[in-house]
C-alpha cells in the first residue's frame, strides 16, 4: 500500500512538472516581446558607469529585480485569487508611470539643450564633488524602479497563461519564469555594458599570423561600436518605454485596444506590405498612444507641484 501510494505521488509529481515545462514555454514566448523592451530599457538604465563598476552595477539592478519579483510573484498569485478586477488597474498605474518616466526624459532633452550633459560627464562633476556614490544609488534605484513595472507585466501575462491551472502549477510556473527572465536580461546586459573592454582585451592581443590579425580587428570594431550600441540602446530604451507604457494602457481601455487592433488588421490587407506593417502599425500607435499618455502626466503632475508650492509657500 506504501509502494502504490509514493508511486501514486511521484506520477503526481511528474505530471505538475509536465504541466509546468509546458506552461513555462508557452509563457516564455508570450513575454518574449516584454524580454526585448526590458532589455533595452535596463541596458540603457546602467550606462553611464566607471568601468570598474559596470558589473557590480548590473548584479545590485539583477538582485533588486529578483526581489522585485519575490514580491510580485505572491502579491499576483494573492491578487488574482482574492480581487482580480484589481490586476488591471495597478498594471495600468505601472504603464502610465513608464509613459511619464520616458516623456520627462524626452522633454528634459528637448528644453535644456544648452545645459546637457552625458551621463559620463555628470558623473565626472559628481565624483569630484563627493557625490558619486549617491549617483549610482540613484541610478540603481532608478533602473530597479523601471524594472518593477516590466516585472508585472511578465508576472501578469505568465498568470494569465496559467490561471486555470493548479495552484503548485502557478506558483512553479512564475518561480521559473521570473528567474529565467532576471538572469536572461541583466546576463545580456552585463555583456553589453562590458563590449568595450572585451573588445580593447581582443585588440591588444599580440601574435604574428591572419589569425591574430582578425582578432585585433574584431577588437578594433567592437571598442568603435561599443559608444554607438550605447547611444542605440539609450534612444531604444526610451521609444520602449511608450511601446510597453502605451501598450498596458491599449491593452487595459478595450476601445482604444480595439481601435489599435482594427488598424493592424487593415494594415495587414494592404498587398505586398501586409506582414510587415501588421507588426510597424499597432507597435507605432502603442508607442504614440503612451507619449500622449507621458504628457498629459507629466502636465498633470507639473500642475499639482505648482499648486503644492503656492498652497505651502
Amino acid at each position: 500500500m506504501a509502494g502504490a501510494s509514493l508511486l501514486t505521488l511521484l506520477d503526481d509529481i511528474a505530471t505538475i512538472l509536465d504541466d509546468v515545462a509546458v506552461m513555462s514555454k508557452v509563457a516564455a514566448k508570450k513575454t518574449a516581446g516584454v524580454l526585448g523592451d526590458d532589455l533595452a530599457l535596463n541596458a540603457q538604465q546602467v550606462t553611464g558607469f566607471r568601468a570598474e563598476r559596470e558589473l557590480p552595477v548590473v548584479w545590485a539592478v539583477a538582485k533588486g529585480s529578483l526581489r522585485n519579483k519575490a514580491i510580485l510573484v505572491p502579491a499576483a498569485l494573492l491578487i488574482s485569487a482574492f480581487i482580480s478586477w484589481l490586476i488591471m488597474p495597478l498594471l495600468m498605474l505601472g504603464g502610465l508611470f513608464l509613459c511619464f518616466e520616458g516623456f520627462e526624459k524626452v522633454w528634459h532633452q528637448l528644453t535644456h539643450k544648452t545645459e546637457h550633459k552625458s551621463e559620463a560627464d555628470a558623473a565626472e562633476s559628481l565624483k569630484h564633488a563627493g557625490g558619486l556614490e549617491a549617483w549610482e544609488q540613484n541610478k540603481i534605484k532608478g533602473a530597479i524602479r523601471t524594472d518593477f513595472v516590466l516585472s508585472a507585466e511578465i508576472i501578469v501575462l505568465t498568470l494569465g497563461i496559467v490561471a486555470d491551472s493548479e495552484f503548485v502549477t502557478q506558483l512553479t510556473t512564475l518561480a521559473i519564469i521570473a528567474v529565467v527572465m532576471t538572469a536572461g536580461v541583466y546576463g545580456l546586459v552585463a555583456a553589453i555594458v562590458k563590449l568595450d573592454d572585451v573588445g580593447l582585451y581582443m585588440s591588444e592581443r599580440q601574435g604574428q599570423g591572419r589569425g591574430w590579425q582578425f582578432i585585433r580587428r574584431v577588437g578594433l570594431m567592437l571598442v568603435s561600436a561599443a559608444p554607438k550600441l550605447m547611444k542605440l540602446l539609450t534612444v531604444v530604451g526610451t521609444a520602449a518605454m511608450f511601446m510597453v507604457g502605451g501598450g498596458i494602457i491599449a491593452h487595459g481601455v478595450h476601445s482604444i485596444g480595439e481601435w489599435i487592433e482594427h488598424q493592424a488588421v487593415a494594415a495587414s490587407a494592404i498587398e505586398g506590405m501586409g506582414s510587415l506593417l501588421s507588426i510597424l502599425v499597432p507597435t507605432l500607435l502603442n508607442a504614440g498612444l503612451g507619449i500622449v499618455a507621458g504628457a498629459v502626466v507629466l502636465v498633470l503632475i507639473s500642475g499639482l507641484s505648482k499648486i503644492k508650492q503656492r498652497v505651502t509657500g
